[in-house]
């Protein structure tokens, strides 16, 4: 059975633990620093321009934002992380969502963590990822802006990032460009398969 990644609905904001998804289709949980581009990525992979909100103020994003998609499986979009200028009270509330939302068993099926492909993770990118670790669930993770690298820095910006992440081999690791759509059908390919779904031939 294929699924249509185009068929998209925004389903619901979710701020407290009361009001998770727990209906049993597979969740696709993305997680990214604030400005990594992670709203540009899953328009990307919908076809869509403006679907997943893109924040004029990074950091802002403090729910959870469920998106169904062919009624077969969600994109859960985690807010946005290490934006420098919230409060600390906004990130404590943020840290306390992210907190439920991991210790909750069942909840997560795939993770997919978008980093930036320029730089090195941050320590929130490492916090993040051995979070989705955690969960015993399967991790992508997804460099972003690869448009923006010479090809002579891609091979060892992804080397840093798999390093920095202590990535297991068999961990995919994407090259991917929001802006270009460089990456979208291995990504399209990863999930379905890593969620039971196959892709059609």
């Amino acid at each position: 059975m294929a699924i249509n990644f185009n068929k998209a609905e925004f389903v619901l904001s979710s701020v407290k633990a009361e009001t998770f998804i727990r209906d049993g289709r597979p969740q696709v949980t993305f997680a990214g620093r604030s400005n990594v581009g992670k709203s540009s990525v899953i328009n990307r992979l919908l076809g869509r321009k403006n679907f997943a909100r893109v924040g004029a103020t990074p950091g802002k994003t403090s729910q959870i934002n469920y998106f169904r998609i062919d009624d077969k499986i969600y994109f859960t979009d985690l807010p946005g992380y290490g934006y420098a200028k919230v409060s600390k009270e906004e990130r404590d509330r943020w840290g306390r969502l992210m907190e439920r939302y991991f210790a909750e068993e069942g909840l997560i099926t795939l993770g997919v963590l978008i980093v930036d492909a320029r730089h090195k993770p941050t320590a929130d990118d490492v916090t993040m990822c051995d979070w989705f670790k955690g969960t015993g669930c399967p991790v992508i993770v997804v460099a972003n802006k690869l448009d923006k690298l010479k090809k002579s820095e891609i091979e060892p910006n992804l080397a840093l990032i798999r390093q920095t992440l202590t990535l297991p081999e068999e961990a995919l690791l994407i090259p991917f460009s929001a802006e270009k759509g460089t990456g979208k059908t291995e990504l399209l390919a990863a999930i379905s398969t890593l969620c039971g779904i196959k892709t059609s031939d």
